[in-house]
């Protein structure tokens, strides 16, 4: 009990402390903000905000739920921590690469802009495309409803088991109506400024670093059990998976272990998806040519070595069974109950609020940017391209609020998520190709950052995400062919809007 005092009096102290230093800080940059010369944006966002973007769009409630399914995949405590070193390397290296493309094109739209550079419009509006439809909106309502069945821990009547309106065919149950209303909450405090997005970011973001490492920290020292992680140590390599069928586990090795640790995969990468989201809000940075590639590196290092630390921490308080089939995946939950008893429930309810309810606001803040430059190519409708007096696109806000919002009536989100990753990772493997592209096309434009290790280590992340992209195809095609249609079908849409040309 003392130790949960002590936990919760430090982390009211960081709250305290984070608000009053923020507050400070935003106060002392008000004036000095600039106009973009070719966006009517004001460029608010320092390097502080930024990486705060980067890292608070990352870690949303994945960290605590997905090693369960990872552990289930591979079976041993060497590879849990490979499979989250890999995601972490192959994020790094994306975001080194994205340097040289966002100092090159520092505009609001980010990756659809370099697309549409590299390539042609097209290209550019099909993930444009992806991203509305599934990839940001889609993001949108699995954190909106995950900070929502957190929330029912301290308010059962906000449970997904409470239903309101039951009429056959819908039901729409309280936590549906809880994660609507934090979307659209977020979505009306963003529609006021950018400099209001980014104070909120900045304090949420700090506080789930805080309170994650002093998780972590806790875990290692205070409730380390040196049976459990000698037991889970005694066979770190012995690659295993779970066989449903048989209910017990099952040695695997060559190719059944690279489908394992493909599938395995998918959760870690969407654990640490939406780093790029930085890069859409180009126009409202200042110095962007340095603090958006910095940003990326700093914020997505920062993620990874949390990421890594918690995982150990897993391992130090949980036997490998128990992450696995932690209940509901829910691995963070059964670790806090090892450090604080069952307290510890309660106090992992708390975080995930705090972290799914920032990861939310660098979402919405950063979306509206990428419809805003579509809009103002012709390929979006003609209203999200309009700033409202305080330069920000609200239009491009609502729309993405609301569609997020309908995802989350139909329940259909999850499954959306289930294609996100592959989506993902044909378009960032098409973004940093697009290096390659423009070294040829475009040799004389200037470049104020150069990719890191260039050709190496950008071809290294093409070759590392197309292997990712062919493993889903043959092991997981449930998550790959439906990603597939949803870019195929934005072919036809991209016609249609060019001949009505948008008049809406």
């Amino acid at each position: 009990m003392e130790l949960l005092l002590s936990f919760v009096h430090f982390s009211i102290l960081i709250y305290i402390f984070v608000a009053q230093w923020v507050i400070k800080l935003n106060i002392n940059q008000i004036y000095m903000s600039e106009i973009s010369e070719n966006e009517g944006m004001k460029r608010e966002l320092g390097l502080l905000d930024a990486t705060m973007l980067v890292v608070g769009s990352m870690i949303g409630s994945g960290i605590f739920i997905v090693s369960a399914d990872i552990v289930r995949y591979v079976g041993s405590a060497g590879w849990l921590i490979l499979i989250w070193l890999i995601t972490g390397l192959i994020t790094l290296t994306a975001a080194l690469s994205y340097g040289e493309l966002s100092a090159m094109f520092p505009k609001a739209g980010g990756q659809y802009v370099y697309l549409r550079e590299a390539y042609n419009k097209i290209v550019a509006f099909l993930y444009g495309w992806a991203l509305f439809t599934v990839v940001q909106t889609g993001t949108i309502a699995a954190v909106g409803v995950a900070f929502a069945k957190f929330t029912a821990y301290l308010f059962p009547v906000v449970s997904d088991e409470h239903i309101l309106l039951d009429l056959g065919f819908f039901k729409l149950n309280a936590a549906q109506v809880l994660s609507i209303f934090t979307i659209l909450l977020l979505t009306w405090f963003n529609t006021r400024g950018v400099k209001n997005g980014k104070v909120l970011q900045t304090i949420f973001t700090v506080v789930k670093i805080l309170s994650l490492l002093g998780l972590t920290v806790l875990g290692l020292v205070a409730a380390f059990n040196a049976r459990i992680w000698e037991q889970n140590w005694s066979m770190g390599w012995q690659a295993m998976t779970w066989d449903f069928a048989s209910a017990e586990w099952v040695p695997v090795a060559g190719a059944a272990l690279f489908a394992g640790i493909v599938s395995s995969m998918v959760g870690s990468l969407f654990s640490s998806d939406a780093w790029n989201n930085v890069t859409f809000i180009a126009g409202e940075i200042k110095n962007p040519q340095r603090n958006i590639g910095l940003s990326l590196f700093l914020g997505t290092l920062i993620v990874t070595i949390i990421y890594v630390s918690t995982n150990l921490m897993y391992l130090a308080t949980l036997s490998l069974n128990d992450i696995a089939f932690a209940p509901a995946d829910r691995v963070a939950v059964s670790a806090a109950n090892a450090i604080f008893g069952n307290a510890g429930t309660y106090i992992i309810a708390i975080m995930i609020m705090v972290s799914t309810f920032g990861c939310n606001n660098g979402l919405i803040l950063s979306g509206a940017r990428v419809y805003y430059t579509m809009a103002q190519d012709g390929v979006f409708l003609k209203q999200a391209g309009r700033l409202n007096r305080f330069e920000v696109p609200a239009w491009g806000l609502w729309a993405q609020g609301l569609w997020a919002s309908i995802l989350c009536l139909t329940g259909k989100y999850g499954d959306l998520l289930n294609y996100v990753i592959f989506v993902v990772l044909i378009f960032y493997a098409l973004t940093i190709l697009g290096i390659f592209v423009l070294r040829v096309k475009k040799p004389d434009l200037a470049r104020p950052y150069k990719a890191f290790l260039y050709p190496v280590l950008p071809a290294v992340y093409i070759v590392a995400a197309l292997t990712i992209c062919v493993g889903l195809l043959i092991y997981q095609p449930t998550f790959t062919w439906p990603g597939l249609i949803i870019i195929i079908l934005g072919i036809p849409i991209y016609y249609m809007m060019g001949r009505r040309k948008l008049k809406v």
